[in-house]
């Protein structure tokens, strides 16, 4: 009786100083918060108390590195390699939206190419055979000029798309909110839009800036891309006007 309860208490003992190891373990890989202690703590505690949140992190960490990946490269290409990998993770629904952004810069596909001029000149045409004149007819009054458009709208301004949103236009409002209130001197006057457009998954509202110099678009793609934030500059072609208005 005696020997089983001691051999009771020594199992105890050993399962005590354990835990205690692995939790000391677990408190070092913590502080360290890398990738090789997370997986050095896995290796050595494959199915351990702490396992589930182990695996979790280095999850985590490699799909911060891989984004910032994608950041520094800031490319389509780039976005949607991450989305491959990371289709809902966290910046899942970022990545697309500068994927997005990244088509909406792209040239329009159906521009029509504007002929080369030909090298040789044409042949001159043969003059019509004579034939009997014809009466003139008598003048006409020239008809009035009509008046000019007021509707007309100057071409060659450019625009910037902020963000492209899946859930309502007034995440996009509250997104523009955001931007101003931290950049006011880079968006200092200008008035947004927020513009939908239908796709096969659902409907996204793209915030937008149009009417804009080339000078000022691109000054705040630069200072907004410095600071991390989606900025996609919009060319003339694609300026469409089509948008609600704050």
């Amino acid at each position: 009786m005696n020997k089983a309860l001691i051999g009771v208490c020594f199992a105890l003992l050993l399962g005590l100083g354990a835990c205690s190891r692995q939790q000391s373990d677990w408190e070092k890989t913590r502080a360290a918060n890398t990738t090789d202690a997370y997986e050095q703590f896995l290796k050595k505690y494959p199915s351990g108390e702490f396992t589930a949140q182990a695996q979790a992190r280095v999850k985590e960490l490699y799909e911060e590195r891989d984004w910032q990946k994608a950041r520094d490269a800031d490319t389509q290409e780039a976005y949607q390699a991450f989305l491959k990998v990371y289709p809902e993770g966290k910046w899942a629904e970022e990545a697309r939206i500068r994927v997005e952004n990244f088509t909406l810069a792209q040239p329009p596909s159906n521009a029509t190419p504007v002929p080369a001029a030909s090298a040789t000149p044409p042949t001159a045409a043969a003059p019509p055979a004579a034939s009997a004149p014809k009466p003139v007819p008598a003048p006409t009054p020239p008809k009035p000029s009509p008046a000019p458009s007021k509707t007309a709208s100057p071409s060659g301004t450019y625009g910037v798309q902020l963000g492209a949103f899946k859930s309502s236009a007034g995440a996009a409002d509250k997104r523009w909110a955001h931007l101003h209130q931290e950049y006011p001197k880079l968006l200092a006057g200008l008035s947004p839009t927020v513009t939908p457009k239908k796709s096969g998954s659902g409907t996204l509202y793209r915030l937008q800036v149009e009417g804009l110099p080339e000078k000022r678009a691109l000054t705040i793609c630069k200072g907004l891309k410095a600071k991390g934030q989606a900025c996609v500059l919009i060319r003339p072609a694609h300026a469409t006007g089509q948008a609600r208005h704050q």
